[in-house]
């Protein structure tokens, strides 16, 4: 018979301790480890998983999904999957989660070409607009916005951009009221917003006769207002959009043209009735400093923008831009400016 050493024990000590770890910590994740949520059946359907967790959260057949009419399929992007049911279709994806889309935001999105389209899947549910009137819906690319005079409408890109900025649906643009529509003249696309049918436009540059849309831009432009005012338009150099690289166009009525130098205020005033003051992109506020240069730049093309050969000096549009110096309405209406065609350094 052998005779057990102290090394020998504790030996025997030490695999028996570390078998009782084992086990402890094998129990430990036996517990800690729960089982996968069993599938539940309704309609003679099964729904399960993510799909059935956000079904059950909207009052599975009692709410606006009803019954289920389809098992758990596979999405054509061979990535995702769907369920669908009599009120609408609950859409999954590991990176966005179960989201079902219904009414006429599902109508839209089946336009678009559903999760395959330039929108994607939906990352979050439909939900009311604080107006307590329209709804949207949040996708990988861009937003659905709804409303009952306007139907449902996307919204993306540097457009949305552009929209997020000033407040979405509670700004001075509203609600989009068409789709993004291509515009060879802006060679880019424009896209209408129900407050006052102000256009949102994105373009790929309009050539070096541009000062801000030489390159890619985005901005706003808004007809048909004021005495003195027939259209404004604002545009944002991109990438960044910042405070340095805003452009205002502003074209005058005939009666303008003849009668805007009497009143420098109220011709200023006149244009921000029509459209909101530039907010850059960037997060950041244009400077008294700039807007007094702007305003200054609209009082020397409205002193100075006579007719000659039958053409105004303006060539149609009277540009006030971000970055020129502030010099004051005396300098902005004297001869020296003019010399300059207000667009001085």
């Amino acid at each position: 018979m052998l005779t057990k050493t102290p090394s020998s024990s504790r030996k025997v000590s030490a695999v028996r301790a570390g078998l009782t770890v084992l086990a402890i910590l094998a129990a430990t994740f036996t517990v800690q480890t729960a089982p996968a949520a069993a599938d539940e059946s309704y309609c003679g359907y099964k729904v399960g998983g993510d799909i059935l967790t956000k079904y059950i959260s909207l009052n599975r057949t009692e709410g606006v999904l009803g019954c289920p009419v389809s098992g758990e399929l596979p999405n054509p992007d061979g990535v995702g999957r769907r369920q669908q049911f009599t009120g609408g279709t609950i859409y999954w994806k590991a990176s966005t989660g179960a989201h079902p889309v219904w009414g006429a935001i599902g109508d839209k999105w089946r336009e678009l070409n559903w999760e395959t389209g330039p929108l994607g899947y939906p990352v979050d549910d439909e939900s009311a607009n604080l107006d307590g009137v329209g709804k949207a819906q949040q996708f990988e690319g861009g937003v659905m916005a709804w409303h009952p005079s306007y139907g449902a409408h996307p919204v993306w890109g540097q457009i949305a951009r552009l929209w997020n900025r000033y407040g979405k649906f509670a700004s001075r643009f509203g609600y989009p009221v068409t789709d993004e529509r291509r515009d060879d003249v802006l060679n880019g696309y424009r896209q209408t917003f129900s407050v006052r049918n102000t256009d949102l436009f994105w373009s790929a540059g309009m050539g070096d006769g541009a000062e801000v849309c030489t390159g890619e831009c985005v901005g706003y432009v808004l007809g048909a207002g004021e005495r003195w005012v027939d259209s404004v338009s604002v545009k944002f150099a991109l990438p960044n959009g910042d405070a340095n690289h805003i452009e205002v166009s502003v074209k005058p009525t005939q009666t303008g043209y003849d009668q805007a130098s009497t009143d420098y205020d109220s011709l200023w005033q006149q244009v921000w009735n029509m459209v909101p003051s530039p907010l850059p992109l960037d997060g950041t506020q244009l400077s008294q400093t700039q807007l007094a240069s702007m305003k200054d730049q609209l009082a020397c093309h409205a002193k100075w923008d006579f007719e000659l050969f039958g053409k105004h000096l303006s060539h149609d549009t009277w540009d006030l831009e971000s970055w020129r110096s502030h010099k004051g309405e005396d300098y902005a209406t004297s001869t020296l400016a003019l010399l300059q065609t207000c667009n001085w350094g």
